[in-house]
């Protein structure tokens, strides 16, 4: 089996460099999967009005609602803590393992305000990824990590994982290490 990380990157200069790099003004470009059949939200205006392409007339124009990437452990909250992810796929490639180590995860933070740890939930503009294969740590009787487990049965599901890293990991600095 191959054994890929997605790990934290640690260099001041790449953090400038991945936070100097985003894009704020809205694109009309969509990147489209192959292998999706959601691509995103479409969202129709009654009436756009772009006064430099057009001066009197109403033009409708598709506009995508992008959702950042997030994993949550409680559905609604946000998890803060950036997790060490290994990823283990079979030689065929028909199916793999993602896991997740969170230390000192953000959840356990405000747990017990919004509720309980319910599952990792994967979101992006695809949608959902969800599993409910989640272990808390305890040290001393308090917790202070969490491992979560994703299992891919077919390459589609692999395929689907894969993109929603590449959001995740661009969105939060972590870096692919395949060893």
């Amino acid at each position: 089996m191959a054994t890929l990380h997605y790990l934290p990157l640690s260099s001041p200069l790449s953090n400038s460099l991945h936070k100097s790099c985003s894009i704020s003004a809205p694109s009309l470009i969509v990147h489209q999967s192959a292998h999706s059949s959601f691509n995103g939200q479409s969202l129709h205006l009654s009436c756009l009005r772009l006064p430099i392409l057009t001066r009197n007339t109403c033009t409708r124009i598709p506009v995508i609602m992008m959702v950042q990437p997030k994993i949550q452990f409680i559905q609604g909250t946000d998890e803060q803590t950036i997790p060490d992810v290994r990823l283990t796929r079979s030689r065929d490639g028909t199916n793999g393992m993602a896991i997740f180590r969170f230390e000192q995860p953000s959840v356990f933070d405000s747990s017990g305000d919004v509720g309980d740890i319910t599952g990792l939930y994967m979101i992006d503009e695809e949608g959902v990824l969800q599993s409910v294969d989640v272990n808390a740590k305890f040290v001393n009787g308090k917790p202070s990590g969490i491992e979560a487990k994703y299992i891919m049965r077919t390459p589609r599901e692999w395929d689907r994982f894969m993109r929603f890293m590449e959001r995740y990991s661009n969105a939060s600095g972590l870096q692919f290490i395949k060893k």
